[in-house]
């Protein structure tokens, strides 16, 4: 049965590193890449890239410029805005959906609609953002590891992950793969907790044939350029109850009320504009083209590879968003010959999430885990997006499978776990 799975990623053909983070090791600090960006071994020109982002057609979307330019207006929850956010909530099957200027901005509204404080329980396997935006607000995030097999937040480690000032747990659908919301809600129930999840990779992700976005007390997604859906830079937060997606309203524009205009709560701008608008309306039109032909290439890579490396368990009734195409290795070593194998043959791949945040300094404090460390350092994602044919992703198995070399064809461990 086909992998499914989720994320996004960022078009990057510089030869560096995008950002050094300090990581703590054994009481050590060094520093260390962090692999957001496809980094290319020196010297070496990508070919391949790892993602691409999606453009509609040209003649669409001068169309909608056209539009706003005839009623210049450029903001402030505009016409197109509107339009985009409605046909959002039909097509992803979804209401109180709030269009934001980024995926950070989505999460922090969440937090802020909530009145989140004190501490949150989430992951460390995940982007910055998923505890960057807690802790830049004041809230510790308090780490949970992962299941070893999904790569999500363990419902197992929760619990003595939960401190007396946590308000939320704030889990993430890991590259679309989602969470075990059934469990995650009876441990948030039974200790009066909100629930915030990071879905950042989840458009087109559906369980049981209904979207994983009305999920929780809010769940916040992203619409970054690389998403399999994008507005640009944008971001969108689903929220459960009526009255706070309605404070939520009044937060994304300063608290004002947009009856009376007086303001009524604290806010700031988290607006979408209607020229990023602009953009969602025209890629919604071929979103369906691009989540088939994403998820084609994911069944092919999975035929290829499946039987040489680790992949996430992912439940039979979830059908995937068509974001990513990670893979773990045997161990780090192979993990760095593959990489290093992948980008001396011009294909551009990223070690993503690496490493994992409870290994940094900013995070390090907020817990320590097992297995986000272990499978941080083993994971690779390959190259995932429209512009690749069903050719290129047989030249990039054939190369993965070179580079595992004398790991294939046996199947990889989790460490020594199973």
């Amino acid at each position: 049965m086909m992998d499914n799975r989720l994320g996004d990623g960022f078009q990057r053909k510089e030869n560096r590193t995008s950002l050094a983070i300090s990581r703590v090791t054994q009481s050590q600090i060094v520093l260390v890449p962090y692999f957001f960006s496809a980094i290319q071994p020196r010297g070496q020109i990508n070919t391949m890239e790892v993602t691409s982002s999606y453009l509609p057609s040209l003649q669409k979307y001068v169309g909608y410029l056209e539009g706003i330019y005839a009623r210049c207006r450029l903001t402030n929850n505009g016409p197109l805005a509107c339009e985009l956010a409605a046909r959002l909530e039909d097509y992803l099957g979804v209401r109180n959906l709030i269009l934001v200027s980024n995926g950070s901005a989505a999460l922090e509204l969440a937090y802020h609609a909530l009145d989140i404080s004190g501490s949150v329980v989430t992951t460390p396997f995940s982007f910055p953002a998923s505890s960057s935006v807690p802790a830049w607000n004041g809230i510790d995030p308090s780490f949970a590891d992962i299941d070893p097999h999904t790569w999500n937040i363990d419902p197992d480690q929760i619990e003595s992950a939960i401190r007396s000032d946590t308000t939320a747990i704030s889990p993430v659908h890991v590259y679309g793969n989602p969470v075990d919301d059934v469990r995650v809600s009876a441990i948030a129930r039974r200790h009066g907790l909100r629930v915030i999840y990071d879905a950042a990779h989840c458009f087109g992700t559906r369980k049981a044939g209904r979207s994983i976005l009305d999920q929780g007390d809010a769940s916040a997604i992203s619409f970054h350029a690389t998403k399999t859906f994008h507005t640009i830079e944008g971001g969108a937060v689903i929220f459960r109850d009526d009255a706070i997606c309605e404070r939520a309203r009044r937060m994304i524009n300063f608290g004002f009320d947009a009856v009376t205009g007086d303001i009524v709560d604290l806010g700031t701008n988290l607006k979408m504009s209607e020229v990023h608008a602009a953009m969602g309306l025209a890629v919604l039109d071929d979103v369906d083209y691009i989540l088939s032909h994403r998820r084609h290439l994911l069944a092919l890579y999975m035929h290829k590879l499946g039987d040489y490396v680790q992949c996430q368990r992912i439940d039979a009734e979830v059908t995937n968003g068509g974001g990513y195409m990670p893979i773990a290795l045997a161990d780090t070593a192979t993990c760095e010959r593959v990489y290093q194998h992948l980008g001396n043959l011009g294909i551009a791949t990223r070690r993503y999430f690496h490493p994992s945040l409870d290994t940094t300094v900013p995070y390090a404090r907020f817990g320590t885990t097992r297995y986000s460390r272990d499978i941080a350092d083993r994971v690779l994602c390959l190259p995932l997006h429209t512009k690749l044919s069903p050719n290129d992703v047989e030249t990039v198995c054939t190369a993965v499978l070179a580079g595992i070399r004398d790991t294939a064809p046996r199947l990889v461990s989790l460490a020594g776990i199973v």
